[in-house]
């Protein structure tokens, strides 16, 4: 009887020790990563500068390995992303035209076109353009549009 106890406990602790590892594992102590990595399944990995993605993940032997972005396309911090961000469009037909084009590091901005006011912006330049009213015979402009 002594002995059925005894065994009881011993896997009482031992549960509790298996529970504690895991506790400690799922913790977010060893899943988060340095600010400088991002975490795949096999771990914490070094990112790829801005400009450029991930080819492929670290691993136990090599390196995080990095592709620049391609045209077109582009990275505006370190990352551990596949895939670069698809540079925005100025389109003329929407009013806007290109300000600032796209590098590989930095989107595309856009601008009003001349008569036209930007009636949505975001931190990469205006992204909805209206034209302005035109005046019918006989108005004049009393004050220009911004």
């Amino acid at each position: 009887m002594a002995q059925d106890y005894m065994k009881q406990g011993g896997n009482m602790s031992s549960s509790l020790l298996f529970l504690i590892i895991i506790l400690k594992v799922f913790s977010g102590q060893i899943l988060t990563c340095h600010p400088a990595e991002y975490l795949t399944a096999g771990g914490c990995c070094p990112m790829c500068l801005a400009g450029s993605r991930v080819k492929t993940d670290c691993t136990e032997f090599r390196s995080t390995s990095c592709l620049p972005c391609i045209n077109g396309t582009y990275m505006n911090h370190p990352t551990g992303l596949k895939q670069c961000f698809t540079c925005a469009n100025c389109d003329a037909g929407s009013g806007l035209q290109i300000k600032t084009s796209c590098t590989s590091t930095s989107n595309t901005v856009c601008q009003p076109l001349e008569g036209f006011y930007c009636m949505d912006s975001t931190e990469d330049g205006c992204v909805k353009a209206l034209k302005h009213t035109s005046c019918q015979p006989g108005q004049y402009i009393r004050q220009k549009g911004q």
